[in-house]
């Protein structure tokens, strides 16, 4: 069965963006690109404070509220739909929550055959960039670099800390069907 949809999981600043962009110029046919930052930034400025959308911490801690997660479901069930129409999708989130943020996904994407990456680099590499990027609160990268991927199951997993996001590319374009 041919590959329709990539779900690539990896903490701040980890490579996934770079990774996305690589893909879509590595794959041989189209793929539109779904990211949670994407998603985060269409959000009304009143889901982006405490309490019922999601929250950034000075420490980069994240808080995520009962109106954000209902946004966040019809999102994904959204990204479903599209590649149920016939797009090809390369989905780009943070797990936060480990194996319960997956599960929404595997849920939205049931009947759709998926390929599952973990997107790992160290934490102090990605710590270095999330400073270079100037965009994130300081420590995000570093508190989810190992978190994001706790008991969370893929087929196929990536390591950018010493390696490009192209050569981390080609290797998943030679996993998908």
């Amino acid at each position: 069965m041919t590959t329709q949809v990539i779900v690539l999981n990896g903490g701040s600043s980890s490579g996934k963006s770079g990774i996305v962009r690589c893909l879509q110029a590595e794959l041989p046919t189209p793929w539109l690109a779904a990211a949670i930052d994407t998603f985060v930034d269409s959000l009304p400025a009143s889901l982006k404070s405490v309490g019922e959308g999601i929250e950034f911490a000075a420490d980069g801690g994240v808080a995520i509220g009962e109106e954000f997660r209902r946004l966040e479901a019809a999102w994904r069930e959204g990204v479903a739909a599209t590649t149920r129409a016939g797009a090809k999708v390369i989905i780009d989130d943070v797990f936060l929550g480990g194996p319960a943020s997956q599960e929404p996904w595997r849920k939205a994407l049931t009947g759709l055959n998926v390929l599952w990456v973990g997107v790992h680099c160290e934490g102090a590499v990605a710590e270095a960039r999330e400073i270079a990027r100037g965009d994130r609160p300081r420590g995000m990268a570093a508190a989810q670099a190992e978190k994001v991927h706790r008991g969370v199951s893929y087929d196929l997993e990536v390591d950018t800390t010493h390696t490009e996001s192209l050569a981390c590319a080609r290797t998943i374009a030679l996993h998908v069907a």
